[in-house]
């Protein structure tokens, strides 16, 4: 269904680093770019252009916009947020969506991929000593920086930060002009190596979703849907809120499979049941 066709990546930020070596392999597709797109008119992590729509309707008109631009019917698209983690709280989190649209087949296959492997961090800066603290904190100089005036306050901002050099010049303006600088991290993907990380992993895990065909149709997108807790516990057989069953759901038939005990344990250990370990 994929092979030998031309797939457009929706991207200004390299993205296509990462994603097009894993679908040029996984689907035999041929991966490209324009240099005219500017997805920046969606929404930017600096908050000058408010995003609009939540992540999955963003990345979704990211291909809409470059299939109709490059006059092509395959694409991917990738949008990122970041902050606290959905479930562990107080820990930050990159929350990619990979998403991929077939004009041509009428498919649209979604991924997600949550990861705590980020970087992302903003600090009001005020003395040198901070300046190198936070810097270090952040990966800089393999992570780039951002800089502003204040938090909320887009007055000033200074991007591409990505040398010591440049930074002391940066900082010095700042503190001169304001009396402090507020850094925060640069999540565009090209300048952050360790979100393009995440974004080769949702990658990955989108090839294999497509590869997955349904049983009863055929069609590409076979995947986890749902999931079911309520492994029972070792000692007491309580439900326990441990992965009892993934449910995988075809995107065109609706035929449904529930793969029971998918991470091969009938039983779960005591120290996670509300009862045994309350």
């Amino acid at each position: 269904m994929f092979k030998g066709r031309n797939l457009i990546i929706a991207t200004k930020h390299q993205k296509e680093r990462v994603i097009a070596p894993v679908l040029e392999e996984e689907l035999g597709v041929k991966c490209f770019i324009t240099a005219n797109f500017d997805t920046d008119e969606l929404g930017t992590f600096t908050g000058e252009v408010e995003r609009k729509d939540d992540p999955i309707a963003t990345a979704r008109k990211k291909c809409q916009i470059a299939m109709e631009s490059a006059n092509c019917d395959l694409a991917v698209a990738s949008e990122g947020s970041f902050g606290p983690h959905p479930s562990i709280y107080f820990v930050p989190a990159d929350d990619e969506f990979l998403i991929l649209i077939d004009k041509k087949n009428g498919l649209e296959i979604l991924v997600r991929e949550i990861s705590t492997e980020t970087n992302f961090d903003g600090s009001e800066i005020k003395t040198e000593k901070e300046l190198k603290v936070f810097a270090d904190k952040v990966k800089f100089p393999s992570h780039a920086l951002i800089a502003k005036n204040a938090q909320k306050d887009f007055t000033e901002i200074k991007k591409d930060i990505t040398s010591w050099k440049r930074l002391n010049e940066v900082y010095t303006h700042f503190i001169k002009k304001y009396g402090s600088i507020y850094l925060e991290t640069d999540m565009r993907a090209m300048y952050n190596p360790t979100r393009m990380k995440v974004i080769e992993k949702a990658s990955i895990k989108l090839a294999k979703k497509i590869n997955s065909n349904c049983p009863k149709c055929n069609t590409p997108g076979f995947g986890i849907t749902d999931v079911k807790q309520g492994l029972p516990c070792e000692i007491c057989n309580y439900p326990t809120r441990s992965v009892l069953s993934y449910i995988y759901t075809c995107i065109k038939c609706t035929y449904t499979k529930e793969d029971i005990h998918p991470n091969n344990k009938n039983v779960e250990d005591p120290m996670y049941c509300d009862v045994c370990n309350p």
